[in-house]
Formats: structure tokens, sequence, C-alpha cells
């Protein structure tokens, strides 16, 4: 049997620069970045101050009371974030009709975490009166694709991963291989994370794994700037509806790109320490090419990973470097935009890569004055000011902790 040829159609977000598909383009736009001091708590034991807060999301315009009680914050944006793409895709998808051809395919590194934490807070001082009925339905990651399901009817193949920093674009990659496998038509596929509380944030922190600018928190994200200092914590979430292309075509949607290839693999290495030279994530870029059936020169643009971590850009720019040559592709990293969302970031980052194709414009590579020593004068990194250019295949990169590499790449459907 054929494999399907897989297709996105609709695309969601919520980030601290914007909102659904126009709001994140919109944002990347306007070249500004949306990182600001943390106004949720108290930071003043902590070294890090800054996050990607989402100030304007308020979740009672999008649900009634009684579901607010029982469905955290992570929840709530993975279900408006799927509502975003479904009416972007113009599919409509209810429970009354439920089908066993569309699927869901999430990701998240910490779930409901911090709504767990909050309510351990109260417990500690009220006892077990304190913890409401819904607590054991909202803490666990498969929470968020569970309530996607209920809502749309979507009784097909359902599932959340937990690969760190890698679980939006392992959600998407998984997805497309069930598609590819005809085992569903259509699938929802993304990530969410709400990582932003005193616990969660400060276990971060204490490993000095974020950065430490106060002055300018807008300059705090500087992927593969040498004066870099650490990663952002933001909150948010990145999904896209993907389709078989002949379900696509037949229903007249709009197509933003096809999905080519997918590697998802590990360094078996160090827990927060990426293999020196990169090796495993060579692999998994190699992977990906070699199932789209690409060659490495026919890459217009990658998505860099990019978190602003002193040793990980290091690596990840050896690693595009030895992979591709001595001339790159067009490279951007975008969390200088929005921050890292953690497993949340590659969903996102898929977004823009189907977003720059469809407006033939990279995004540049914000707060990056001075870039690192691993920046070799063949590697063609956008900075500052965005350019125009055509993209026929787009390469996204998420690589996180657990030594997880993950990789797609996107073509564009003429």
């Amino acid at each position: 049997m054929s494999s399907s040829r897989v297709v996105i159609t609709g695309i969601g977000a919520l980030t601290c620069i914007g909102h659904g598909r126009k709001g994140l383009w919109d944002g990347i736009l306007r070249e500004q970045s949306g990182i600001g001091l943390i106004t949720r708590f108290d930071t003043a034991h902590y070294d890090a101050k800054c996050a990607g807060e989402i100030n304007d999301f308020n979740a009672a315009d999008y649900f009634p009371p009684h579901k607010l009680k029982r469905v955290d914050r992570y929840a709530q944006f993975a279900l408006v974030l799927t509502h975003q793409a479904l009416d972007d895709a113009g599919l409509k998808l209810t429970p009354e009709h439920p089908r066993t051809d569309v699927g869901v395919s999430f990701g998240t590194a910490l779930g409901g975490i911090t709504t767990a934490e909050n309510i351990h807070e109260r417990f500690v001082h009220e006892g077990i009166r304190a913890i409401p009925a819904a607590l054991a339905l909202q803490v666990f990651g498969g929470s968020g694709h569970s309530n996607i399901s209920i809502a749309y009817g979507a009784r097909g193949y359902s599932t959340t991963n937990s690969n760190s920093c890698a679980s939006g674009t392992v959600a998407i990659g998984e997805a497309f291989r069930i598609i590819r496998e005809g085992k569903a038509q259509v699938m929802i596929a993304g990530a969410a994370e709400a990582p932003l509380a005193p616990l969660t944030f400060g276990a971060f922190d204490t490993i000095k794994s974020m950065s430490k600018e106060i002055k300018n928190p807008q300059s705090a994200c500087r992927p593969f700037d040498v004066h870099r200092s650490g990663f952002v914590m933001a909150e948010g979430g990145g999904s896209v509806i993907l389709e078989s292309l002949e379900h696509a075509r037949a229903r007249g949607a709009h197509i933003y790109a096809e999905v080519l290839g997918y590697t998802l693999n590990n360094d078996a290495y160090h827990m927060s320490s990426s293999l020196p030279e990169g090796e495993s994530a060579i692999e998994a870029m190699r992977g990906t090419l070699d199932e789209a059936g690409l060659r490495p020169d026919q890459i217009d643009y990658i998505n860099a990973h990019a978190s602003s971590t002193p040793m990980n850009d290091g690596t990840e720019a050896k690693a595009v470097s030895k992979f591709f040559g001595k001339k790159t592709p067009a490279i951007s990293g975008t969390k200088a935009y929005y921050g890292h969302p953690l497993g949340a970031s590659g969903a996102i980052e898929a977004a823009i890569c189907c977003l720059a194709m469809e407006h033939s414009h990279i995004p540049p590579t914000l707060n990056c004055h001075e870039p690192c020593e691993e920046i070799t004068p063949g590697f063609d990194l956008v900075r500052l000011k965005g350019r125009s250019q055509p993209i026929k295949y787009a390469l996204s990169n998420s690589f996180g902790f657990g030594g997880i590499n993950a990789s797609l790449v996107f073509g564009k459907v003429e």
C-alpha cells in the first residue's frame, strides 16, 4: 500500500507576540521581542526575572465557569489552539458527529504541573479540604489531548508525548507518520505549556540555565550572540491541522506546506548537555532529509532551536555547519521574539516555518548583534532584520533536555 502525502491546512498560536495565525505572523513582522519582567509572582529571590508572559489571554472569554473549574491553563491553551487551527483550516469537527479517522497528537514538557504547585501551597495550609475534585484530571499531560478529543469528537489515534523541549516537534512528526501510514485522514497536532509558577520557574533558575538580564528584558534572549546568558522561560503553544493530501484537496482546503520528513533520536550522553560535536543532531537532520528525498543544498531555510544558552547554541551551530558544509541555508532563531515555552516551542516554530514559506519571508534572529565564535563565515545567519526570499523547503530543529533531538522538513505545495 502506498503511503499518503501529508499537508498542513490550519495554524493556531498563543504567544506573547500574538495569537492565532495572523497574530503570530504580525508579531514576527514587527521584529520586536514580547519578553518582559515577570508579573505573575515575586522574583526577588531569583536570578532570572524575565519571561514570555501571555497577559492578554482571558480564559473566561473562551470557557464557561463550570468548564474553567475542570480545565487548567495548560489544557485551556491546548483547546484554544485547536479551535484556532480548525477555524483556520475551515474544518468543522463536532462531538455530535465523531470521526474515527481524526486523531490528536499533542506535546508538553510539564503539563499541569503549575496547577499542582498552586494547589499544593493551599494543601499545606488548609489540608485535604483544599484539594479540588478535578485536580487528578487537570495535572496529567494527557489532559490536553483528551479534552481536545472530547470537544471535537476525535475518536482516532490520540496521544501526548513529553519529550522535553522537542515535544511539539515530536507531536507533529508522529501525527505525520499516522496519516502517512493510512491510520487517519486528519490529525490535530501541537503543543502547549504553562510553566510560569514559582517552584517550576525556580527549578530552572537553580541550575543557572536562564538569562539574568534585568535592565532590558526584550534583549534577555539572544540566540547565537556571544553575550547570551541563558534561555527565557515562556508560556503558550502552537498547533497545526494535518491532513492527507487527498482529504485536503477533496474539500478545497488551503495548503500551507507538505510535511516531507521527520526524525527523532537521542544523544544517549547527558541529561542537560548535548554531545559536544552535535553528532546526534546531525543524524536527526540527515535522517529527516533522507526520508524526504532531499539533499542538504536544497534546503532554503532552517528555523534553529537556538534557545540562547551558551552551550547548546554553540553545539547547534557546529552541527549545522558540519552537516551543510561551507555554505549553509538561511538560518534564524525565533525564540528571541517569544521566549522558550519549553515543549511548545517546536510547534510554534513549525507554524513559523509554514508562514515563512507562505509569505516568502525569513524572520530575523533578534538581539544577535555579535555572533558567537561558532558562527563561521559560511553560516548564513539572518540577524536583526528579516529577509524576503522564496522558500521551497524549510527545516525545523528542536533539541531538548535528556539528549532528545527532533527535526521536521516542510515543502511548498505548488
